[in-house]
């Protein structure tokens, strides 16, 4: 880690230490909270981390400060206000660092309720099948790690790969890690499984799955309806389980005259490759604010979806 990284690692552990807590909504939330009137000399550290919010000199402790400014991360805003470039999250016990809001920047690295719902799915799969023990866990498209973080503490004694193409979202997972002394971690510059050898215990995934016009790494996925990420991380990963592996991927999908569009591209593989699988419907309406623009002004909503497949059931 280089001086910046280690400055945001001891920033996360002196805001942990402080109590801090900052549970992350949609950017549409977030938009409407700062909208709001507010006094910058009165923010709280979940006003300057979380909301990121403005804030006066006085408003941050001067230790935290120094941190913020080491880690590069001091920005000047207006009217001798100052903001902070990055913002921290709670998802249980865990803290973590990510980009500041709006996530507008090409590799911008988020976190919000889509990481929340992927991680509780995660998570269901140790309760569901608790004699399921991975070695290997892969998180393609890790952003901040929290998948793969969470499988760190679900099985402590597998080895961790947290990928991405995203040298930020890297960056970020790697102080993510090391915030909860995770040791069982390592980070690979990957596209997909390309950068990976062998096979897979879990491959986990939750990719992006919008049409994004400015690409953003973390938001486009590709295609008329943002699916061919999502769709290519099946096809290659199915191959690369396992006996005893699983293919866990979280991802949404336009629902359009009542297709699942989704699922409707990625049959025909999960048809060639698995006798079964498991699909469903996490949440049936998120991302309205989508509706209004192209090619979702043709859509009936946007869902998020579960594809869980089973190695056993491979057409090997």
């Amino acid at each position: 880690m280089d001086g910046v990284q280690t400055a945001l690692l001891q920033l996360g552990r002196r805001l942990r230490a402080a109590g801090y807590h900052f549970i992350t909504p949609t950017p549409e939330t977030h938009r409407r909270v700062l909208a709001r009137p507010y006094d910058a000399a009165d923010a709280s550290l979940s006003d300057i981390f979380g909301w990121n919010r403005p804030f006066s000199a006085s408003a941050l402790p001067a230790d935290l400060a120094e941190l913020l400014r080491a880690a590069d991360c001091m920005e000047s805003y207006t009217d001798e206000r100052l903001r902070s470039a990055v913002r921290f999250s709670t998802l249980g016990r865990q803290l973590f660092v990510h980009s500041a809001f709006p996530t507008d920047a090409a590799d911008a690295v988020f976190f919000g309720p889509d990481t929340y719902r992927f991680v509780r799915a995660v998570t269901e799969i140790s309760r569901s099948d608790p004699g399921f023990v991975p070695e290997t866990v892969v998180d393609i498209g890790a952003g901040t790690g929290a998948g793969g973080l969470s499988c760190s503490t679900l099985y402590p004694q597998a080895s961790i790969i947290l990928s991405d193409i995203n040298r930020s979202a890297l960056r970020f997972a790697e102080i993510n890690a090391r915030l909860d002394d995770m040791h069982n971690v390592q980070l690979v510059e990957s596209d997909v499984l390309a950068g990976i050898m062998g096979t897979v215990d879990l491959v986990i995934a939750n990719p992006p799955y919008l049409v994004d016009p400015g690409r953003r790494t973390y938001r486009h996925g590709g295609g008329t309806w943002g699916c061919d990420l999502a769709k290519r991380i099946v096809d290659e990963s199915l191959p690369r389980l396992g006996p005893q592996g699983k293919l866990l991927l979280y991802t949404g999908t336009p629902v359009v005259r009542g297709i699942d569009k989704f699922l409707d591209a990625v049959w025909p593989i999960l048809e060639r490759h698995t006798r079964s699988y498991r699909y469903e419907e996490i949440d049936p309406d998120v991302f309205g604010e989508e509706l209004s623009n192209s090619p979702y002004d043709g859509a009936d909503r946007i869902a998020v979806v579960m594809l869980l497949v089973d190695a056993k059931d491979l057409r090997r």
